[in-house]
């Protein structure tokens, strides 16, 4: 369980945020890392711009790449001379740098995660050794990277998840021009992402915490409204506002640490594991892939599944969810009441924000994501623990058709 609420990571909003907080740093040489994607936008420009504004210079490090051990350890040969490094990016650019850092930190790290294993969970130790320090620059909504102290790591064809103290940023920029030119459709998948990662933590643990819980619903219930508020610009045909994109990156930051998670079970959420072996198995984006499972796993936990999450209080966490969805926006017209029920509930709010979830897959695929599954997270380990391969299998298949082309 999450036993105490320590976040280091300082916290900047605004287009000046990371000059202030550069303006508070006595380092002098910076490593500025890039995601190919936004090499030649204007936030890399700004960026290098307010690191050099003072006198620092700037080492430029584009990177590219699934972020293997192989990619991190070659980054983190690239930027060691660096005393600081800024990272401007997506989810996976986030975490390719905090494990780049924690590599120069302890080169020994290296070891522990590539070390042979079936667990796709690689656990750090507590201590913390002083590495380059590190600020994360977002330039996708949902992941919340910029705070959180676990990272994905591309391995043998999958993915591990490594979790430890030492991978949390030391700042997190939350810079509206980063995140300018985001398209619609992943604003709205940033929203399903945040939205699913509360509610997975909420309704995976089978316990009442009066003052935890109240604040998991709080962020749950802005979240429906701020997914709102993006599907009625979408239908105006407007993007979403700095200060809505700004709102919705504030949440999702917040949606990893503090009272939220506090002294909650540290895999609540099943959904997680089970979308990573979807999405992997089938080549669909991260969030195809949740957006698919999320309906048949609130059916499943509605219909009583412990081994999934507490009925009780999934439904008690969606009726308020449904009263929140009913708030106006402002714009568009008044929104229609969602279904009481939580699996055909989230399958409706997902629909209308317009974020693909039908998904195919061939005969015999989803055995093997449901095999694969237990190897990495099951038959014992506690992220999937009394879940066998039938089980996953079983609640795979509802959210598969056999008609409606794969998104990716």
């Amino acid at each position: 369980m999450t036993l105490g609420w320590h976040c280091p990571t300082v916290m900047a909003y605004g287009g000046d945020g990371l000059a202030r907080w550069l303006g508070t740093r006595p380092e002098r040489s910076v490593a500025l890392l890039l995601d190919s994607g936004v090499a030649e936008a204007g936030i890399a420009g700004t960026v290098r711009e307010r690191i050099e504004r003072g006198g620092r210079t700037a080492h430029t490090v584009v990177i590219t790449g699934p972020g293997s051990p192989r990619d991190v350890a070659d980054l983190a040969r690239r930027i060691q001379d660096a005393q600081l490094v800024v990272a401007v990016g997506g989810g996976s650019l986030l975490d390719q740098a905090k494990l780049a850092v924690l590599l120069l930190a302890d080169p020994d790290a290296l070891t522990r995660l590539t070390v042979p294993q079936r667990s796709g969970l690689v656990l750090l130790p507590s201590e913390r050794s002083r590495g380059p320090r590190l600020a994360a620059v977002p330039t996708t909504l949902g992941t919340g990277s910029e705070l959180s102290a676990v990272a994905c790591l591309a391995h043998d064809g999958g993915k591990r998840l490594v979790m430890g103290g030492a991978l949390r940023p030391d700042a997190a920029v939350i810079d509206p021009e980063a995140t300018a030119t985001l398209p619609a459709e992943l604003v709205a998948e940033g929203v399903l992402e945040v939205l699913s990662r509360i509610c997975g933590s909420y309704a995976g643990d089978h316990r009442d915490r009066p003052t935890e819980d109240a604040l998991a619903e709080s962020l749950a219930e802005r979240t429906v409204r701020l997914g709102n508020e993006v599907r009625a610009r979408r239908a105006r045909g407007l993007a979403a506002d700095e200060r809505l994109r700004t709102e919705i990156a504030k949440i999702s930051g917040l949606s990893h640490a503090g009272w939220v998670v506090l002294d909650r079970p540290p895999y609540a959420g099943k959904g997680w594991y089970l979308a990573n072996e979807l999405s992997t198995e089938l080549g669909l984006r991260k969030m195809t892939a949740v957006a698919a499972l999320l309906p048949p796993l609130w059916g499943a936990i509605a219909a009583g599944d412990t081994r999934l999450g507490s009925a009780r209080r999934l439904d008690a966490l969606w009726q308020r969810l449904r009263a929140a969805a009913l708030d106006p926006t402002g714009e568009g017209p008044p929104a229609t009441p969602l279904p009481e029920d939580p699996g055909a509930g989230i399958a409706a709010l997902i629909d209308s924000w317009g974020v693909g979830r039908r998904i195919t897959a061939e005969p015999g695929r989803l055995a093997v994501v449901a095999r694969r599954s237990v190897r990495a997270w099951g038959a014992g380990l506690p992220m999937l623990d009394g879940l066998n391969a039938a089980d996953i299998e079983g609640l795979l298949e509802p959210a598969v058709s056999d008609s409606t082309p794969v998104s990716r």
